[in-house]
C-alpha cells in the first residue's frame, strides 16, 4: 500500500484565524486557481480584477500576504504597491507578471515587493512563497520544519537549497517544484498526470513528455552522485526513495 501524499502543517495567525490573502490579476481564470490553491491551505482568500478594486479590498480586509500582477488595465501592480505602503500596508507582496527581463524584477523589488514569480508558473512554487513571505513578515502558527529529507538528500522548501550527502545541487525553479513533489511523496509511485497537475499546473500544453525530460535533468544531478533514487515504474509513473547500500 502506497502512503499517503504529505502536505505541510495548516499556517494560522497567532489568534487562530485564517491567514489572509488579497490575489490581484484582471486574469479571471489565474485568479480562480490562486484563490483555489490558497483556500485549500485554509487561506482568507479575496480576489480583486484591478488595481482600484485591489486598493479598495486592502483597506477593508487587511491582508497579510498580496499576489500582485504588474501589468493591469487602469493602475499598474507597481502604483497599487506604492499607494499601499503609502497607506501603510506593509504585507508581504509577491509580484506576478509575464515578462522575465532583469530590469523588470529590480523594477518589483525596489518599489518595495518581497518576490517575484514570471507567468507561466507552478501553483506549488507561488504557494510554497507566499508561505514563506507570510511566515518571515507575519506572526503566525505552524510549520517550523522547512526541510524534506529522502535517505541522504535534502530539499528546503524556504531557502529553495537542496543538496544530496552535503553536496549542494543547483536546481531550476522546474527541476525544484518536480524534486519538491517527489520528496513530498516518498517511494509513492506518481503518474505523469499527476506530476503534470502538480508541477506544471494550468499551463503545459498537454505534452506528457516534459516530465521525462525533466526526470532525466533531475537524475544527471541527483543520481550521479550516489546510488539511484529516481525511479521509473514502467506504465505506471516515477518514485523517488532512499539509495540502498
Amino acid at each position: 500500500m502506497t502512503p499517503p501524499a504529505t502536505r505541510p502543517a495548516p499556517l494560522v495567525r497567532l489568534d487562530g484565524s485564517p491567514v489572509r490573502a488579497l490575489v490581484v490579476d484582471d486574469e479571471d481564470t489565474l485568479s480562480d486557481l490562486l484563490r483555489m490553491a490558497l483556500r485549500s491551505e485554509g487561506w482568507d482568500t479575496r480576489v480583486a480584477a484591478n488595481g482600484f478594486d485591489a486598493l479598495r479590498t486592502a483597506r477593508d480586509f487587511a491582508p497579510d500576504v498580496v499576489v500582485l500582477d504588474v501589468m493591469m488595465p487602469g493602475i499598474d501592480g507597481l502604483e497599487v504597491l506604492h499607494r499601499l505602503r503609502a497607506d501603510g500596508n506593509d504585507a508581504p507582496v509577491l509580484f506576478l507578471t509575464a515578462k522575465d527581463g532583469v530590469d523588470d524584477r529590480i523594477a518589483g523589488l525596489t518599489a518595495g515587493g518581497d518576490d517575484y514569480v514570471t507567468k507561466p508558473f507552478s501553483l506549488e512554487e507561488v504557494v510554497a512563497r507566499l508561505r514563506g513571505l507570510v511566515r518571515r513578515h507575519t506572526l503566525v502558527q505552524g510549520e517550523a520544519e522547512t526541510q524534506l529529507r529522502v535517505g541522504d538528500l535534502t530539499l528546503d522548501e524556504e531557502t529553495y537549497e537542496v543538496s544530496r550527502g552535503g553536496v549542494p545541487i543547483r536546481l531550476t525553479a522546474t527541476e525544484f517544484e518536480l524534486l519538491r513533489f517527489l520528496m513530498r511523496n516518498p517511494k509513492r509511485v506518481l503518474s505523469k498526470s499527476q506530476i503534470l497537475d502538480r508541477v506544471w499546473s494550468y499551463d503545459f500544453g498537454g505534452r506528457s513528455s516534459i516530465v521525462e525530460i525533466y526526470i532525466s535533468y533531475l537524475r544527471k544531478k541527483i543520481d550521479t552522485l550516489g546510488e539511484p533514487m529516481i525511479h521509473t515504474v514502467r506504465g505506471v509513473g516515477y518514485s523517488i526513495r532512499p539509495a540502498v547500500g
